[in-house]
């Protein structure tokens, strides 16, 4: 569609030339982008509903070894406080067509058992095992569930810019492009014909001039 706003002047045809095809870069570039966005999450995808599954898994045997130890050691609240809080989680980010996508190092410790063992049991220390597990996947889904998400939503937004350039400013554009060269063209063509009526009124005046 034609910007009838646009001036139809051989500088405008030459600027305008200029934009499409800066326009057709533009949306070659957010498609492969959006293409090389769209292989790394399918590649992620897999690991994501794996890693689900087993975490659910190991989750279900966590509590249900924790229930076991409260049963037959009562509330372990106490016990539980002697855990140490975990600080050996970092990240740092890696660049994929300007999309950060975070990459989680985790110092893993040995397993050592926190609390007196005269208070617990074999079931507690089961738990603890479970949980210790559990925190081990959680720390990898994390990774992959927030790269998937970031992917998915810099997928998204390549994608609605490629549409916007493809079905909206490129075709306005081509529009404007053959308004332009149209009008100029039209012009031509009266200003031909306008030369050709002057040519022939100055025959017309020459030739009467030799009678």
């Amino acid at each position: 569609m034609a910007n009838k706003q646009v001036f139809p002047t051989k500088g405008n045809l030459i600027a305008t030339k200029k934009s499409n095809q800066l326009a057709q870069m533009g949306y070659e570039l957010m498609d492969r982008k959006r293409n090389i966005l769209t292989r790394e999450m399918m590649s992620l995808l897999d690991s994501v509903r794996l890693l689900r599954d087993e975490i659910t898994i190991t989750y279900q045997k966590a509590y249900y070894a924790l229930q076991q130890a409260n049963m037959s050691l009562g509330v372990i609240s106490d016990l539980v406080e002697a855990v140490p809080v975990d600080t050996g989680v970092h990240v740092s980010y890696r660049s994929v067509m300007g999309v950060e996508i975070p990459k989680i190092h985790y110092d893993k410790q040995s397993l050592e058992l926190t609390y007196g063992l005269e208070h617990a049991n074999s079931k507690l220390d089961y738990a603890y095992k479970c949980f210790y597990k559990v925190k081990e996947m959680t720390v990898i889904l994390a990774e992959v569930e927030n790269s998937v998400y970031r992917l998915a939503n810099a997928i998204r937004k390549a994608q609605k810019r490629a549409n916007a350039l493809k079905n909206i400013v490129i075709p306005e554009f081509e529009g404007n492009i053959k308004f332009i060269s149209d009008a100029l063209e039209e012009k031509e063509r009266e200003e031909f014909s306008r030369q050709k009526v002057i040519k022939a009124t100055k025959d017309r005046k020459q030739n009467q001039e030799h009678i």
